[in-house]
């Protein structure tokens, strides 16, 4: 008979399964046979008596028990972890796993140089860089930490901000040649706009030091990707709503046109949030330290105050 595994290991591995969605892809990744995973998974089951996992020929999903445990397994293995990063340290640094969620663009063209150099600085950490820009479900997706632009809509986490993103409404300097500047937002209100989804209310209010105006334009077209967005107003289909971190180099060269200069749309703040609780690992408190410093060095993102 062979000897039961210690219970981190259960634990482990069935955290593998949740993360890939299949037995054998966890299989994969810890480098054990296909049989060996699913024994594990069964002695798990068996000793918390309960079903874990509901398989079927083509897919799995957790149960109930198993969502319930995923969130309890995380926050034990981090507490294993930073105990074992306790003891450690001294010896061989920062170490260990390192998932991280972001948005799209932003962690695309500015936040993955971060990551990169955090990486370069502390090689014994090992990073997942996952980009996203939809809600996601903390506990489910196992990430360290989520970056967001926009709130979190998660009341369980603790959140910080990190800067806010100055948004503006551009055209493509054709655009502008064929439709002209226009000189307020009631004359912008008439010119095609591209919107990013969801357009809520089909409203943009725009600011001018306290005052306000909302303006309606019409949508001749929506997306949810912001780099369809950007392509689409370069082409001179509409005017749009845009970060000024994203299309600096566009506003620089006079590709885009800034067409109301004095006028901004709202802004948004960027958050990073994270698990409560005090055994956060050091590696995620470094790398938090790290973001909070250089987000606000991105051009077009004002420092939290």
């Amino acid at each position: 008979m062979s000897k039961p595994l210690d219970r981190i290991t259960l634990l482990e591995t069935f955290v593998r399964i949740a993360d890939t969605g299949s037995i054998s892809a966890a299989a994969r990744d810890i480098g054990l046979s296909q049989p060996s995973v699913s024994r594990q998974l069964a002695e798990l089951e068996g000793r918390l008596k309960t079903q874990l996992v509901r398989r079927t020929t083509h897919s799995l999903a957790l149960t109930d028990a198993g969502i319930d445990l995923l969130a309890d397994a995380r926050v034990l293995l981090d507490s294993w972890d930073s105990l074992e990063e306790k003891h450690l340290a001294g010896e061989t640094g920062i170490r260990g796993k390192l998932k991280v969620v972001a948005p799209i663009a932003l962690g695309q063209m500015h936040l993955a140089r971060i990551a990169w150099q955090f990486q370069r600085d502390h090689p014994g950490v090992t990073i997942t860089w996952q980009l996203d820009d939809q809600p996601i479900r903390f506990a489910e997706v196992g990430c360290d930490c989520w970056v967001k632009i926009g709130p979190v809509p998660d009341e369980t986490l603790i959140v910080k901000r990190l800067g806010s993103v100055e948004r503006l409404l551009v055209a493509s300097r054709g655009f502008v040649a064929e439709h002209s500047q226009p000189n307020s937002p009631r004359q912008a209100e008439k010119l095609p706009l591209i919107a990013l989804d969801p357009f809520e209310g089909g409203q943009i209010p725009l600011h001018q030091g306290k005052r306000v105006v909302t303006i309606q334009p019409d949508a001749r077209m929506q997306t949810n990707n912001i780099f369809a967005l950007k392509e689409a107003t370069n082409m001179g289909l509409g005017m749009a709503v845009l970060p000024s971190w994203f299309i600096a180099d566009e506003l620089q060269s006079g590709e885009l046109v800034d067409l109301l200069p004095t006028w901004r749309a709202p802004s948004l703040d960027i958050h990073v949030s994270y698990l409560p609780g005090r055994h956060r690992t050091l590696r995620l408190k470094t790398f938090l330290e790290t973001i909070e410093t250089e987000v606000p060095e991105i051009e077009g993102v004002e420092r939290a105050i």
